[in-house]
């Protein structure tokens, strides 16, 4: 009996491997779709963009980028976990929608570790620290001393997990009250902060560097451990006194029980159109770092699975949650 079952559990598995081959054979016969679970402008929505037409001239079919928002970029996520396992669907997403939302959220509509198969890193990006030139603050200490002065006056944006984290963080490393307005998407909070709604926003440097370089906003700090390149005269976080790294990415996943040879041939496309100079070029040049782009599946995986416990435990103890 028993020496039938492990012949019974072998060739399943040998069937299923040539079945998988067999359909990445003729992958793809049909356009691909890339979700994004944020507002068109955002920095998944740009990268998603900028690969998706380069990827679809690879593969001789369309890769249409669609824009799915809502509930913190969850509902492209459960619409992603819940679709056909065919490479036909997959999502670009951040460390916001993969490992914030997770632990923040207690009913999140999807497990990361469980609902996905993680294929490549697209690009990371610090965050950084900015405030609208009517603000007289030219530094991180500059801003801890207005909010002291005037305790739950001054208001901070976040258009994503990442972004409220790092100011909750902030906050508590300097003891001060500012009051988080959140936004549906990094576009959004950066409009609010040119128009002198918010006080403080936190954002990714890509989205951000256009009204940085046009005086519509006035950068602090970025919360990478290194100077960012295209803004090196911005200080760091810790250079300003503070404790504390974050750094947003986005990738690309699909559902759980895509056939792994379906994964290898996305993979493969990915990391081409990935290290192709024309594109680490225009994703550079939205300041985006481009040095960890392309990582191979199993390490992306790995990497994800760190994050999430990272992150898990720095979010517990700042008792955030969202609601």
């Amino acid at each position: 009996m028993k020496f039938a079952y492990k012949l019974g559990l072998l060739l399943a598995m040998v069937l299923a491997q040539i079945c998988g081959e067999a359909i990445a054979q003729g992958y793809p016969n049909r356009p691909i779709r890339f979700m994004v679970g944020y507002p068109p402008g955002g920095s998944n929505d740009i990268l998603a963009r900028i690969v998706s037409a380069k990827l679809g001239e690879r593969l001789g079919q369309a890769v249409v980028v669609e824009n799915k928002p809502g509930a913190d970029s969850m509902i492209a996520g459960e619409y992603v976990a819940k679709s056909a396992p065919d490479g036909y669907t997959l999502l670009v997403t951040s460390i916001g929608g993969m490992v914030f939302n997770p632990v923040l959220y207690e009913r999140a509509l999807y497990d990361p570790l469980k609902d996905f198969v993680s294929i490549t890193l697209i690009a990371t990006d610090p965050l950084v620290f900015a405030v609208n030139p009517s603000i007289k603050a030219s530094s991180i200490k500059d801003i801890i001393e207005l909010a002291k002065g005037s305790p739950g006056k001054l208001f901070y944006g976040s258009g994503s997990p990442p972004m409220h984290v790092a100011a909750e963080l902030f906050k508590k490393q300097v003891g001060v009250n500012i009051v988080h307005v959140p936004y549906k998407g990094t576009a959004a909070s950066l409009a609010a902060a040119v128009a002198g709604e918010i006080s403080l926003v936190v954002s990714t440097v890509g989205p951000a560097l256009a009204q940085l370089r046009a005086g519509k906003l006035r950068p602090l700090a970025v919360t990478s451990l290194a100077r960012d390149p295209l803004l090196p005269e911005i200080p760091t976080v810790t250079e300003s006194g503070l404790d504390f790294e974050i750094i947003a990415w986005t990738g690309i996943f699909a559902p759980a029980g895509t056939p792994s040879a379906i994964i290898d041939r996305i993979y493969s496309d990915l990391s081409i159109v990935l290290k192709s100079d024309s594109v680490k070029e225009r994703i550079a040049s939205l300041g985006y770092d481009t040095s960890a782009m392309g990582m191979p599946p199993p390490e992306f995986a790995s990497f994800l699975r760190a994050s999430i416990g990272k992150w898990a435990k720095v979010t517990r103890d700042l008792n955030i949650r969202a609601k």
